[in-house]
């Protein structure tokens, strides 16, 4: 996930994802999250338990946001928040188990009744589905919706920048174009998809994948009324399969949600649904946000990328402030992506010049410390995903200080022994991230490489540092990011950042445009391990090398420190989703 997704704690289970566990968890009642769980307000509670646990209904749930969503069509959100909101308002064949901890990544049964059928050889996957479904207009959901939700996936170039799993999963050759541009009469032509009944969806896999539910439980895998679609305009007006429906859309602005009065709690054992209503404000003012937070006029910064510097220094400094703070460690990184396609960085002695030369603690500090920013990121797998290895440090990041020696030495075998310019690229709406630039810049002057900072506008990523052809038009030789995990392995943290499959022409990811085929086959050989230890080595192994090429400095294991309104009600840190579980969150005082 970019600024985003996406997370992830090591699963003990094996990859079927604990789907036999999952079956059970979809019969759980609506109720508290467990009294086990739950707990009264302290530092980092809500990091391991649930917070204030209550079934209370009615209220207004107040969301704002220093960044505008993405989108609200599930084809195309991938912003870890977005991601987390629409679970408000659709749901797909499988979820996340609604609980903290370890138990938050597992999935559970959502449209679907039970857990998938798997053939023998794992290619082929059925699901039934709940019966009483039904849209917000009334009208029944049927496995054709889901099909065709699928569908648009593929239709890029009008509904582009969402996750592209499913879509490279279920091609296989077929070259399927969309149902905007399908040929078939019923628009639903993509033949590794059947629907043999309303309640019945079919899915035929070119090999197995033990991550295929991960990738279907992703919002492009939620149902879309082909009647209601109005292709790249979709995101405006989103049919609802949840609990709340859109009442308002306003890019850049905001949207409010409204109970879906045709959702019935019966068939979706996964939310609670208790405001009844929940207002989004979009803000370019973070830290008047960060105000309303903490005079508690504003619940929560629903994109969780932490409070700014003035708020910090308060909730750090006020025993009762910070008891409604959190700070875990949420699976994202920080980093800087060195282009190898940007001179000089086509030579990995000059990637390793910047490497060597940066301050891991000054990187650090600009995230926001050890408390607000995170521990200082040794290698590019978070130390949560399985087959990660915190003490893997190749470039000796932890040590916490700049390898002058080193960078002059590589500086000398790239041939510019006296340094070189270089661009960096910042989203200009990413306080910490422009702070992190401009360190890294002091950082690389040091040893005669002058780096420019060009802020560009964060909410067109997808087109400025994720346009490989933009990029090197630019001449952006290093580009700040940060991402999370798409789902729980290190296949869905690290392949959309290192596999030749993920580079697109826009909505890029892999920054670097690594095209290593013996990465891309330890990705290949990760999908096909039945066992998730050995799958999780095979990361390691894929992590290993992607280091070795110098592609990425790794700055922090991120931690963002968020502020939640003590009126909230069922506050955890959600394992899945990297971040608070908008599902599950209520208002005390039903106002």
């Amino acid at each position: 996930m970019a600024g985003k997704t996406k997370v992830m704690v090591a699963a003990t289970a094996a990859l079927t994802l604990g789907l036999t566990a999952a079956c059970g968890g979809g019969s759980d009642d609506n109720k508290s999250n467990g009294s086990s769980s739950d707990t009264g307000a302290a530092f980092n509670a809500a990091a391991t338990k649930v917070v204030n646990a209550s079934d209370k209904k009615g209220g207004t749930l107040n969301l704002w946001s220093p960044q505008d969503a993405d989108s609200f069509d599930p084809a195309i959100s991938y912003y870890a928040w977005t991601i987390n909101m629409n679970r408000l308002y659709s749901r797909t064949l499988m979820t996340y188990t609604p609980k903290p901890g370890a138990d938050g990544l597992i999935l559970t049964p959502d449209l679907a009744q039970a857990a998938p059928e798997v053939s023998a050889d794992g290619k082929t996957y059925t699901f039934k589905l709940r019966s009483g479904l039904k849209f917000d207009d009334g009208t029944a959901i049927t496995s054709k919706d889901i099909k065709y939700g699928i569908e648009r996936i593929f239709a890029q170039d009008v509904v582009p920048g969402g996750p592209l799993y499913l879509t490279d999963e279920l091609d296989q050759g077929q070259k399927y174009p969309g149902p905007y541009k399908d040929t078939d009469p019923n628009k639903l032509g993509l033949k590794t998809v059947e629907t043999p009944d309303d309640s019945t969806i079919v899915f035929k896999l070119a090999a197995a994948n033990a991550n295929f539910p991960y990738e279907l439980a992703l919002p492009g895998g939620a149902p879309v009324p082909q009647k209601r679609d109005t292709g790249a305009k979709y995101g405006l007006a989103p049919a609802s399969s949840g609990p709340y429906k859109f009442e308002s859309i306003e890019p850049g602005k905001g949207a409010t949600l409204v109970r879906n009065t045709n959702w019935d709690a019966a068939t979706d054992p996964n939310r609670k649904a208790l405001p009844d209503k929940i207002t989004l404000t979009i803000t370019t003012n973070a830290e008047d946000m960060d105000s309303r937070l903490l005079a508690g006029t504003a619940d929560m910064d629903a994109s969780q990328s932490g409070v700014a510097t003035q708020a910090r220094t308060q909730i750090l400094t006020d025993e009762k402030l910070k008891a409604n703070a959190a700070n875990p460690n949420n699976g994202f990184i920080r980093y800087a992506a060195i282009s190898q396609n940007v001179a000089p960085f086509d030579n990995i002695e000059c990637r390793k010049a910047v490497v060597y030369a940066s301050d891991p603690t000054t990187l650090q500090t600009a995230r926001g410390g050890p408390v607000a920013g995170g521990d200082i990121a040794t290698n590019m797998l978070p130390p949560n995903i399985l087959g990660a290895d915190k003490s893997y440090d190749p470039y000796g990041r932890a040590q916490g200080k700049p390898q002058v020696d080193k960078a002059k030495a590589a500086l000398t075998a790239c041939g510019k022994a006296t340094g070189f310019s270089t661009k960096i690229a910042v989203r200009n709406n990413k306080p910490a991230e422009i702070a992190t630039a401009t360190a890294l810049q002091a950082s690389l002057k040091t040893v005669g490489i002058n780096a420019t900072i060009e802020q560009y506008d964060g909410s067109q990523i997808a087109t400025v540092v994720g346009s490989p052809n933009n990029v090197h038009q630019k001449g952006y030789g290093i580009m700040i990011a940060g991402w999370g995990a798409d789902f729980p392995t290190g296949y869905g943290y690290l392949a959309p950042l290192a596999s030749s499959k993920f580079l697109v022409a826009n909505g890029n990811y892999n920054l670097p445009e690594i095209k290593d085929p013996s990465v891309d086959a330890l990705f290949a050989k990760g999908l096909s391990e039945k066992d998730a230890t050995a799958a999780g080595a095979d990361y390691q192994e894929a992590n290993k090398k992607v280091m070795d090429g110098f592609y990425y400095l790794p700055f922090v294991f991120d931690k963002a420190l968020n502020y939640y309104n003590p009126r909230l009600t069922n506050v955890y840190f959600h394992s899945g989703l990297a971040m608070v579980d908008f599902a599950s969150l209520g208002v005390s005082d039903g106002k």
